[in-house]
């Protein structure tokens, strides 16, 4: 690689002059405990209306939160993934569609972190420590699997790259400044057992070609603008260009990277669910074979109030553990270090999904009727945990732990474990 990649098309930035520079886990954690006190004020509100969070996502940038895992080396406060990860958990609880956003932002500062060159790292990790955001172009709708691709990134006369495709589920795809597309290189040789090799191509959002849709109308998590992502034959540098097959071929923890993040939204749903519930017990009436005088002391409500603290709090202690597993295998990375991350991270991942459909789902039987009123607007909880969690089937993760258990046989090395 020769050239940094071009500014050429770069669109006016909303981030601030100068996004803060965050220089310790403890004040990174800190910056997001503060920024999800504000966020939680009006997530009701831009959930009703579908008010998609602009003001709240520059304010993101400029919190300094988007560089936190950048390097060292590279000015970046290099933080633990047990840190990254209670930051998402933090944000969820304010406002899960909001904490959403910036998952992919992460991710694909791993893939530079493995896969980068020292050129493509110092600008693009310069880009995160200055608030620009990373956004996803991942997933097709009309493909076999979430694990095959259409998109093409082919090779120009005269060097380069021409990019072709449609992606869909684009989290944070109209917020960000650049976009990350993962396409096949159909003029590249196959890899070891005839596979098409993949790339990670980073452009930015308002390059040539490319168009994004505010399309998305799930039920649940509905500020995420997950839409859809066109590319018509974009063109592409080298040096916008990441390997990502070879991510896999040794022992790694990008996967498990990824899906504790996951793990942390669906236990920041829990909470906040959990913790609207607490208020609406306050606001209900006893029921009346109880003889209590307040709801709070039916001794039936209690027990079940108690039972949901208890899965909730499993899935938050689950949650720490597996984010403490990668950081042991990233210290240390074999193949039984990086396993041992998959499964911890597996089981908090089924934990805390259940969690948040429960939580969600009680929250009303804990509530009343009174609970189910319109303006109140609490079935956010419930339409954000049971949209968020068909994420990633935990059917498949439970098998994975099964086997692990049984016969030691060590998870697959892919993105969603």
């Amino acid at each position: 690689m020769t050239d940094r990649p071009s500014d050429a098309g770069a669109r006016p930035s909303s981030v601030a002059a100068a996004a803060a520079v965050v220089r310790s886990d403890a004040e990174a954690l800190e910056i997001a405990r503060k920024a999800a006190a504000g966020f939680a004020v009006h997530a009701d509100a831009r959930d009703r209306h579908r008010r998609l969070p602009m003001a709240e996502v520059d304010e993101l940038s400029a919190s300094g939160l988007l560089g936190i895992t950048v390097p060292a080396r590279f000015g970046g406060a290099d933080v633990s993934v047990a840190t990254l990860t209670e930051v998402f958990r933090v944000l969820a609880v304010a406002d899960a569609s909001l904490a959403q956003i910036p998952h992919s932002h992460f991710v694909f500062l791993d893939a530079l972190r493995r896969r980068g060159g020292d050129e493509q790292q110092a600008f693009y990790f310069g880009e995160a420590l200055a608030g620009r955001r990373f956004a996803n172009a991942q997933s097709e709708r009309g493909s076999r699997t979430i694990a095959d691709d259409a998109t093409t990134l082919r090779r120009r006369p005269g060097g380069g790259y021409v990019l072709r495709g449609e992606k869909y589920y684009c989290t944070g795809a109209l917020f960000a400044h650049w976009l990350v597309v993962r396409a096949v290189l159909p003029d590249t040789p196959p890899r070891p057992g005839g596979a098409v090799p993949r790339a990670l191509a980073y452009i930015r959002r308002d390059s040539p070609g490319v168009s994004v849709e505010d399309d998305w109308d799930g039920m649940g998590q509905r500020t995420t603008a997950s839409g859809t992502v066109r590319l018509d034959d974009v063109p592409v540098t080298a040096d916008q260009v990441v390997d990502f097959s070879s991510i896999f071929d040794g022992p790694t923890t990008y996967g498990a990277r990824a899906q504790v993040l996951h793990a942390a939204l669906d236990a920041g749903i829990a909470r906040g669910a959990l913790d609207a519930a607490v208020g609406q017990v306050a606001r209900a009436r006893p029921w009346f074979e109880s003889d209590e005088q307040r709801a709070a002391d039916d001794p039936l409500l209690v027990q079940q109030a108690g039972e949901l603290e208890i899965a909730v709090r499993a899935a938050e202690a689950l949650l720490r553990e597996a984010a403490a597993a990668i950081d042991a295998a990233e210290r240390d990375p074999t193949e039984a270090s990086t396993a041992r991350a998959s499964v911890a991270t597996a089981v908090a991942k089924v934990t805390a999904a259940r969690a948040a459909v429960r939580a969600a789902d009680e929250l009303f039987e804990l509530g009343g009727t009174r609970s189910a009123a319109g303006p109140l607007n609490l079935s956010r909880h419930w339409r954000d945990g049971r949209t968020h969690t068909l994420h990633d089937p935990v059917r498949w993760k439970v098998q994975h732990i099964g086997r692990w258990l049984l016969s030691g046989a060590p998870p697959p090395r892919h993105g969603q474990i």
